[in-house]
């Protein structure tokens, strides 16, 4: 792979990861439209490495008011919100890679999207409602964004766009909604960097790609990704305090409909 190649696949992962468009979704369709072969193993992790670094480096101040104390609410609800994603990762890791491998449902998923984030603006809009701050949350309320992480394993569903709707549906202010999302993406892209550590290392993973890739387009990749998602998280707070979510949900439904229309009818990607 060749750097340029490697500096836009860590863009569109920086940047997707974070906004409510899918990174998983984007990389499939990148991958289709420019005839790019599937990264690999071991530059996959790079890049989700480079987006966790993100977002330590973005929400560095919530992290560390967590890790000075560690038993309290916030680390309970981040535990409950993680454990329906783990619970789907492990039971339907066949499907999803199939999914992965020939897009089937990426653009109804890019349309689920679309429709969770007008759902999402439209219910925030409602008059006398009393929203809540991380404090006020409930242990139902982190259930309830962890189910909605564990649909956005599919490609198409983004997973920021998923769990800040869910936010939002449960009566989340907009900061709070944005922030626990976030906090939440540590452990889902650590649980999938650990699960990959595990074939790296017994499948030699490393050092193939170092040969196949190289290791000037890894180091590029990651620190691409890196880059780029950490002004994402950044932009992504401002945005979700300061702007609605529906020119996101008219990007992500307008793109399902080209992936939808461009699968059964004029197939020049598919």
């Amino acid at each position: 792979m060749d750097i340029l190649k490697a500096i836009i696949l860590g863009i569109v992962q920086g940047l997707t990861e974070f906004l409510p468009v899918s990174s998983s979704g984007h990389l499939v369709l990148l991958q289709k439209i420019f005839g790019i072969d599937a990264p690999g193993l071991f530059f996959d992790t790079m890049l989700h490495t480079g987006t966790l670094a993100a977002v330590f480096a973005a929400l560095w101040k919530d992290i560390w008011a967590i890790l000075k104390k560690i038993i309290q609410p916030l680390t309970g609800f981040l535990i409950l919100g993680t454990i329906p994603a783990v619970i789907a990762a492990l039971s339907f890791n066949n499907i999803i890679e199939h999914f992965f491998e020939t897009g089937q449902l990426l653009g109804f998923c890019f349309l689920i999207t679309s429709a969770l984030l007008i759902t999402a603006e439209k219910l925030s809009k409602r008059g006398n409602i009393q929203l809540k701050k991380t404090e006020n949350m409930t242990w139902l309320d982190a259930v309830l964004i962890g189910v909605m992480q564990a649909a956005a394993i599919a490609p198409g569903i983004s997973r920021s766009g998923a769990t800040i709707s869910g936010a939002l549906f449960r009566k989340l202010d907009r900061d709070t909604a944005a922030r626990f999302s976030f906090l939440l993406s540590i452990p889902a892209i650590l649980g999938a960097v650990v699960l990959q550590i595990k074939d790296i290392i017994t499948g030699g993973a490393a050092e193939i790609a170092a040969e196949s890739i190289g290791t000037a387009a890894i180091i590029t990749g990651t620190a691409s990704a890196a880059i780029v998602g950490f002004f994402a998280v950044k932009l992504m707070l401002k945005i979700i305090k300061e702007k609605s979510l529906y020119g996101f949900a008219v990007y992500t439904g307008a793109l399902g409909l080209l992936v939808i229309i461009d699968q059964f009818v004029t197939r020049i990607v598919f």
